[in-house]
């Protein structure tokens, strides 16, 4: 009934989107008015999130029953937004002809979709997971097409999607299924016996992004102990006051800008219940400042300081998550079976650790980023560097970042001629992975 309601207040009352190139002169305004519902701020945030859209303001207010939302939006570049097809994908996607106002049920459940399998991984991160993780489903015959995994806290959590070697289709046989979930449940468990780890596989899909920061989130990483996580000085300044009068919760979060940042902190004050009726985002600079004022969804504000205290927390938690620690590596080369197995093995074998990545696959394409830093804790040798990108392959694997503070190693790897085919066909799958899992 309520879903039948909400069907018939959309119809009376249409969503209305503006989109403004001429007043304001470095950026592009659009602007989304709705009759509101718990999640719709979401909503339009990943809706522009995902067309990677760089939000420098935004102004909300969801007094009344009625949503209204601005934003100032560039592309990558600092631009306007002048391309008419996303334009029009923008008020199609937010428009009275849109479907987002059911996105939200489909990002944290699962839909039918015959094209690959789903997994979704958490467990204990330590050096080597994703090698044996990788390791794991090229044994079982799967391609892993795209992926993405973070760390934060000691915890790791990943979703991959995966293909049969042999049809290219979704993985479908029951046993096979449940063989999958208990070795990656095996490799995810390690040596840890007091945290556990889970593994949830399906044929369906989810929004990557959002479903990483819910089982992160349940796996309850913004929990850390004195001492861990970022310095002080790199970690958000984030706030919790409430407003008697107005009745509401005030949050405040300074910290460093970055991609990405508005979605991540929306997605977590909704996922912990709160709705946000009026908020102020300024990013024009290199420092972010977001302002909003908040009450859970039964209509109060935060009740005590130990509830307070979590939702500092978990927003921390939330903005460390995508932090992006360590040294940026760029792979392109022709996917196979395997390459993402063979890839993260060297680089565990040369004492490198991911601590983020994301694997994708276009037009027979592999197209990965990976951020690695040395598994000791020391700062990456450039020698190490030099040396896995010389056995790899220097077209193929590239250093992003602070390539300047790389010296180059002239001489030939040793290790170049034994790996020298690597990317040019399967028989490296055959020297043996790693069997930690079993």
């Amino acid at each position: 009934m309520d879903d039948e309601y909400e069907k018939f207040i959309r119809r009376m009352n249409p969503p209305r989107v503006v989109i403004d190139n001429e007043s304001c002169k470095n950026a592009t305004i659009i602007q989304v008015d709705s009759a509101n519902k718990h999640g719709i701020l979401l909503e339009v945030v990943q809706v522009l999130t995902d067309l990677n859209l760089v939000i420098t303001k935004a102004y909300i207010s969801s007094d009344g029953g009625w949503f209204m939302d601005v934003f100032n939006v560039t592309n990558q570049e600092g631009n306007k937004i002048t391309d008419e097809a996303m334009l029009d994908y923008i008020m199609k996607s937010l428009g009275p002809d849109s479907c987002f106002a059911s996105s939200m049920r489909r990002s944290v459940g699962v839909t039918a979709g015959m094209d690959h399998t789903s997994i979704e991984l958490i467990g204990s991160d330590r050096p080597g997971l994703l090698s044996e993780v990788s390791a794991v489903l090229t044994n079982l015959k799967c391609n892993v097409v795209n992926a993405e995994v973070w760390t934060h806290n000691t915890r790791a959590a990943a979703i991959m999607q995966v293909i049969d070697e042999e049809h290219g289709g979704a993985i479908t046989d029951p046993e096979r299924l449940s063989t999958m979930k208990q070795l990656l449940c095996n490799v995810l468990r390690g040596s840890n016996k007091l945290r556990d780890a889970k593994t949830i596989v399906s044929d369906g899909v989810s929004h990557t992004e959002r479903r990483l920061h819910q089982l992160m989130f349940a796996d309850r990483d913004y929990e850390r102990t004195t001492g861990e996580g970022l310095d002080d000085k790199d970690r958000p300044n984030v706030n919790v006051v409430n407003w008697q009068d107005k009745d509401y919760s005030v949050v405040t979060i300074k910290c460093k800008d970055r991609p990405k940042l508005l979605f991540d902190t929306i997605c977590t004050l909704t996922d912990m219940q709160y709705v946000v009726f009026h908020g102020n985002v300024d990013a024009e600079g290199p420092q972010a400042h977001q302002e909003y004022c908040i009450r859970h969804v039964d209509g109060s504000p935060v009740k005590s300081d130990a509830e307070r205290q979590r939702v500092i927390q978990c927003l921390e938690a939330a903005i460390e998550r995508r932090v992006s620690e360590g040294l940026k590596l760029e792979l392109c080369t022709t996917d196979r079976v395997g390459l993402l197995s063979d890839v993260t093995r060297i680089f565990r074998e040369n004492s490198l650790t991911v601590t983020r990545a994301e694997v994708t696959t276009r037009a027979g394409k592999a197209l990965n980023i990976f951020y690695v830093r040395d598994s000791s804790g020391y700062p990456v040798d450039a020698k190490i560097i030099e040396s896995v990108r010389q056995t790899i392959g220097q077209t193929i694997l590239r250093v992003k970042g602070n390539i300047e503070e790389l010296n180059p190693v002239p001489q030939e790897s040793p290790t170049r001629f034994l790996f020298g085919g690597l990317f040019k066909s399967r028989s490296f799958c055959n020297f043996g992975l790693v069997r930690s899992y079993s």
